[in-house]
């Protein structure tokens, strides 16, 4: 089981199955939702996926994405496309233990900010990956 939570402690999570599609996000939109350079997510089956403590704020970030935050703190936890029903992406550093969650390659690497270098041996695509199970 993985868990994790926000910075402030108030809202928690509960992951039991197996995490697929971790990647690390340079898009436009998760660089300006996050303050970062990038964001590393996780995706798992929302059947998987609970919250345990408190409860998210949602913001409709796009006409088919919804992203959950922590509204005390701003900690972002969650990602989710009306495109890949029954799915969930986790912010993996949201994890208590995201080592155990290492990304797999990089995505949306055509819109990173230009004074990032990415030199680790992760594949780059330079838009979205689809992951065998989407």
């Amino acid at each position: 089981m993985l868990k994790g939570g926000c910075f402030c402690g108030k809202v928690r999570y509960e992951i039991v199955g197996m995490p697929f599609y971790s990647t690390i996000c340079h898009c436009v939109d998760c660089r300006r939702i996050s303050g970062a350079p990038f964001v590393a997510w996780f995706s798992v089956r929302q059947s998987e996926f609970r919250f345990v403590l408190g409860a998210p704020a949602a913001l409709a970030s796009s006409k088919s994405v919804v992203r959950a935050f922590c509204a005390d703190c701003g900690t972002h936890l969650t990602y989710q496309h009306e495109d890949f029903p029954g799915e969930i992406d986790i912010s993996t550093c949201s994890l208590d233990t995201p080592e155990q969650v290492p990304p797999l390659h990089h995505t949306w690497t055509s819109q990173r900010v230009p004074w990032i270098r990415v030199s680790d041996a992760l594949p780059k695509h330079a838009g979205s990956y689809m992951s065998p199970t989407r």
